[in-house]
């Protein structure tokens, strides 16, 4: 998907070319200190200002129009990336900000509160994607296949490991050719949090980072550049969002999940994905869950929640409340759309525990927390 979307509601034309010339900044150098000084001047014209993660973009910006036009209430959504909407969110010049990965213990105590709340809000997965002409069905692979796959362990598809897995497959006697993203990415974080938990070898190694230092493969910059890496290269595999595969109609690996099941990126894994790491979870009052190899039978392994975060002590209790409603109206009303735009929404249990454990969080009076 593009790196620095531009926003799609309509808006004042002044917004619009604050906006604009803040996300064209976005993709040179200097970028950070634009979009702030951009979202500065532009947050007297919205009632609640965010930004951060890209993954999410074409969903929020159809749920904050949606809203718009049923409550009233003006949300704008700068899309800069995970990083960039953790930093403005500590530099106190965002309402909310919205990350594929979690915050840190240390970005966390740089909020003058010590205290933010990550809220999920959508789910989504990374795929396994090949370029293996006439494979006669989907490619199996496991967790320590993978893995070495992407450490270059595995150089050639023949190998007796991946042909262990493919019974009666004609697998090609060509050279594995790893694709991976050049640039920093949520989407590389949740791969790398799945390698680091399944391969030790990973963990000592590259580890998990949006950022990493792949030890073999070619860079492509977005889910776009992976893609079209893989699509010109036989012999190719890299990983990408899933929503994404499934709009581009690429070919998806099953993967063994961690009850030993082969299973597919389609929503009922990954909403079970959810399910199960959190009931695991238990009573955790911490929302920053990792969902990767979950336990359940049928569970994806490589699915997140994609979250907004929220300091309460930073942006007061009128906006606090703002925001809960919101998030209480996408998660009951806006999962139709959600659906449509090829994203899971959070299972039905699992936004019934949800709501009451941020009501607690946020310490809200009864009465400016339920929604309006």
């Amino acid at each position: 998907m593009p790196s620095c979307p531009f926003p799609t509601r309509p808006a004042p034309r002044r917004l619009v070319l604050l906006l604009s010339a803040a996300l064209m900044a976005a993709c040179t150098p200097g970028a950070d200190e634009a979009a702030e000084r951009a979202t500065r001047l532009a947050r007297a014209n919205v009632d609640l200002l965010g930004a951060g993660a890209t993954f999410p973009y074409p969903l929020y910006a159809r749920w904050f129009n949606t809203y718009a036009q049923e409550t009233g209430v003006r949300i704008n959504y700068q899309s800069i990336g995970s990083g960039g909407g953790i930093r403005q969110l500590i530099a106190g010049t965002v309402d909310f900000g919205a990350t594929d990965v979690p915050m840190t213990d240390e970005e966390i105590a740089r909020i003058p509160s010590g205290r933010v709340i990550h809220v999920p809000t959508v789910l989504g997965a990374v795929v396994i994607t090949y370029n293996l002409p006439g494979l006669s069905r989907p490619l199996r692979l496991a967790p320590d296949v993978l893995a070495d796959l992407f450490l270059g362990v595995i150089t050639r598809w023949d190998d007796p490991r991946i042909a262990a897995l493919n019974p009666g497959v004609a697998l090609p006697d060509r050279d594995v050719l790893v694709v991976h993203r050049s640039d920093g990415s949520g989407t590389s974080y949740i791969f790398t949090d799945y390698l680091a938990s399944v391969s030790p070898a990973w963990a000592a190694g590259p580890g998990r980072s949006k950022d990493v230092r792949w030890p073999v493969g070619l860079g492509g910059k977005g889910n776009e550049g992976v893609a079209g890496q893989v699509k010109q290269m036989p012999g190719a595999v890299g990983y990408v969002e899933a929503t994404y595969a499934r709009q581009n109609r690429l070919p998806t690996a099953l993967l063994r999940n961690a009850a030993g099941n082969f299973v597919s990126p389609t929503a009922f894994e990954v909403a079970a994905a959810a399910t199960s790491a959190l009931e695991a979870a238990g009573d955790s009052a911490d929302l920053r869950r990792s969902i990767v190899n979950a336990p359940g039978a049928q569970a994806y392994p490589i699915a997140s929640f994609t979250w907004m975060l929220v300091a309460p002590e930073l942006i007061g209790a009128e906006k606090t409340a703002s925001l809960y409603r919101f998030v209480h109206w996408a998660l009951h009303s806006g999962d139709q759309l959600a659906r449509e735009l090829g994203y899971e929404p959070l299972p039905t249990d699992l936004v019934d525990r949800l709501l009451p454990m941020l009501d607690r969080q946020l310490g809200l009076p009864d009465d400016s927390a339920a929604p309006r």
